[in-house]
């Protein structure tokens, strides 16, 4: 047995059932050191388009109640940031006209109102399309209470374009058992799901490796698709979750309507 995994590319012409199922994905590969602040990374220095007040969360904390120190005011607390990602890197996103930065800003707190109906308990995430053009450095308020494992070490990335494919929840049961097979025949690693790329990823496919498979709908109706995977460890020295996976997902009817959130 080899110490590889297959490739999606190497699953599609095995089994080409697979190929409507692509979908181009970036894997990010962050590693501590000192970011440009202009390039892709993980936290470091912010940018801010000029005269913009810096955002806040509004939303309330669980813990607040337990708190001896005075609850936040009306105005929140300062979010902080947790990716800064250009065009360039991760072209596959859906980026708005003219936007070619994409800041995620997070809470560094837990939360637990913010997903309806649905099951959540982690920060509050807000997704910021922006120009490269309009953003000068700033110095954010710090935020008024946080939560150490949601501070992420500065990173520097390495990005890496694949092609990904889903959770085997998202997949006919058939289409599954082919691409197990093709792995065993080639006595390649065990994979529970062929050709999904796991790590920090941008585009692709969500894991569904603790819940099974959960669909995340928009409240306008439409079947949200899945913008980025936080993974909890290494470099960023991040913990979401039960030190798991934090997925983004984003309407693909209208980017500005709010983020779905599901822990793995």
């Amino acid at each position: 047995m080899t110490d590889r995994s297959a490739t999606a590319a190497e699953l599609v012409a095995a089994v080409p059932g697979l190929a409507r199922y692509l979908r181009p994905a970036t894997l990010l590969h962050p590693y501590a050191a000192a970011p440009d602040p202009r390039a892709s990374r993980i936290g470091g220095p912010a940018l801010w388009p000029a005269g913009e007040p810096w955002p806040h969360c509004t939303a309330g904390h669980p813990d607040d109640a337990y708190r001896t120190a005075p609850r936040p005011s009306a105005d929140g607390t300062a979010m902080v940031t947790l990716a800064h990602v250009r065009a360039e890197d991760a072209p596959h996103l859906p980026w708005p006209p003219g936007a070619d930065r994409l800041q995620v800003l997070w809470c560094p707190n837990d939360h637990d109102e913010l997903q309806g109906e649905r099951y959540y308990y982690g920060p509050n995430v807000a997704l910021h399309w922006q120009c490269a053009a309009d953003l000068a450095p700033v110095t954010p308020p710090p935020p008024r209470q946080s939560e150490e494992e949601y501070l992420p070490t500065p990173c520097a990335l390495r990005p890496e374009q694949v092609l990904d494919l889903p959770d085997r929840d998202e997949l006919p049961a058939g289409l599954h058992a082919a691409a197990t097979e093709f792995t065993e025949l080639q006595g390649i690693e065990y994979q529970r799901d062929p050709g999904r790329a796991d790590g920090w990823k941008l585009g692709g496919w969500p894991s569904w490796n603790s819940t099974d498979l959960v669909p995340v709908d928009c409240d306008c109706g439409a079947r949200m698709v899945h913008l980025l995977t936080v993974e909890s460890g290494d470099d960023p020295d991040l913990s979401v979750g039960r030190h798991g996976e934090l997925h983004v997902f984003v309407c693909p009817v209208d980017l500005t309507h709010p983020v779905g959130l599901d822990l793995q």
